[in-house]
């Protein structure tokens, strides 16, 4: 009986279509393994950094007072480590960027994974998680090397525990460790790739003849974009006159200048592009009566 010749399966998309509640569509790449375990190494390094700086602070301190401080070292290192291990990871993705300075390096962010904005809760549930993934196993790690067999096995049965979260997210389709599964979220690359819409003309966007300036981008919100796409799909050209004419009159721009439908479907994927890039910073706009 002849084998079956084997077919090797296609890696697995990173890619992802998030649709918002506003209704825009957002591509996005999520985050790879290598690149969030990077962001992590850094941010350790970062908080090393941080705590060797203050380590050195209070021995200059120390020898300039004629005082010990040992006393002081000790309670750097344990209060610390405590702060930054709890508050560093919490404090900068509650910020606008959504990241840490190790995932700003890696070009990595947080977002909300049913596209909505990334809450506090979202962002503080998923740290907390990190105690229980990371720090909690590696505090236990030293007893590994000591002497007895219990304090050994506690040590190795903390080490197994860490490396199964650590490795978890390789196991999931969507590269999540426990926190953003708890959390509701995902790391996504920064720099994503052109949204592509299947009634655009490709050089929708390319050449000189339709630039827009972040002003005139904000004229219009999502509602607006929406009966764009609709007037542009409906191929009636004296709606898209009509509409056309609107537009450019309320940029400032000539209302008979002619190109009506390249006008259109170039103002409709700059439009588009600007509200995926603030809606991934957290900036909704609803319609161009919303001021934000």
């Amino acid at each position: 009986m002849a084998r079956r010749p084997r077919t090797s399966r296609p890696p697995l998309s990173l890619d992802r279509a998030l649709v918002t509640p506003e209704g825009v569509t957002l591509n996005l790449r999520l985050g790879s393994a290598g690149a969030r375990a990077g962001a992590l190494v850094l941010d350790l390094l970062i908080m090393l950094a941080i705590l060797v700086g203050f380590t050195l602070l209070v021995v200059l301190l120390g020898q300039v007072a004629g005082t010990t401080t040992r006393p002081l070292l000790l309670v750097v290192w344990l209060l610390g480590f405590f702060l930054l291990r709890n508050f560093y990871f919490v404090a900068f993705e509650a910020g606008g960027r959504a990241a840490t300075p190790g995932k700003r390096l890696q070009k990595l962010r947080v977002i909300a994974r049913d596209g909505g904005r990334l809450t506090p809760a979202a962002v503080l549930a998923r740290n907390l998680m990190r105690e229980v993934e990371l720090f909690l196993p590696i505090s236990f790690l030293p007893f590994a090397f000591a002497e007895g067999t219990i304090d050994g096995w506690v040590g190795f049965l903390a080490l197994g525990w860490a490396c199964l979260f650590l490795f978890f997210l390789l196991f999931n389709r969507d590269r999540m460790r426990a926190g953003d599964l708890v959390a509701g979220t995902w790391v996504v690359e920064n720099e994503r790739k052109q949204i592509g819409v299947e009634l655009l003309d490709p050089t929708a966007l390319e050449g000189d003849r339709h630039r827009f300036t972040p002003e005139e981008l904000a004229a219009y919100g999502t509602f607006e974009l929406h009966k764009l796409e609709e007037v542009l799909r409906r191929e009636d050209r004296h709606d898209q006159f009509m509409v056309a004419r609107t537009i450019r009159t309320k940029l400032g721009r000539d209302p008979d200048a002619g190109h009506d439908r390249e006008f259109l479907e170039a103002y409709y994927a700059a439009l588009r592009l600007e509200l995926e890039r603030k809606l991934l910073f957290g900036t909704r706009k609803k319609d161009k009566h919303d001021r934000v």
